[in-house]
């Protein structure tokens, strides 16, 4: 006995739009809070590819200027110092964007 139901592609679509709808809120929030960030570091003008590049070392800046916590570790101080040199070459026209993004760029492992 079969009791799979089956939905048409109207269904489908209804099913997903709550969903869609959040996601599509969490990301303009994500976006927002990012731009803020950028904004308090006065960076708020680079491009969005460098933005992305560093955007996980930025929000930990901002978090750290508001008070939230501070880090001793050498390693991120190190990361925080090539960050705001690379970031100020670019912004500088001492190096271009691709440089920038090249040497700040994290590979995952």
């Amino acid at each position: 006995m079969n009791t799979a139901k089956t939905f048409s592609p109207q269904q489908q679509t209804k099913n997903l739009e709550p969903v869609l709808r959040k996601v599509l809120k969490e990301a303009k929030q994500e976006h927002q809070e990012l731009q803020e960030m950028f904004e308090l570091m006065g960076w708020s003008e680079l491009p969005d590819a460098l933005k992305i590049e560093i955007k996980d070392d930025v929000s930990a800046m901002a978090d750290e200027l508001k008070g939230q916590y501070s880090s001793c570790d050498p390693h991120i101080a190190r990361r925080r110092e090539r960050v705001v040199h690379w970031v100020n070459s670019y912004l500088d026209g001492i190096c271009s964007l691709e440089t920038a993004i090249e040497v700040l760029r994290v590979n995952k492992l």
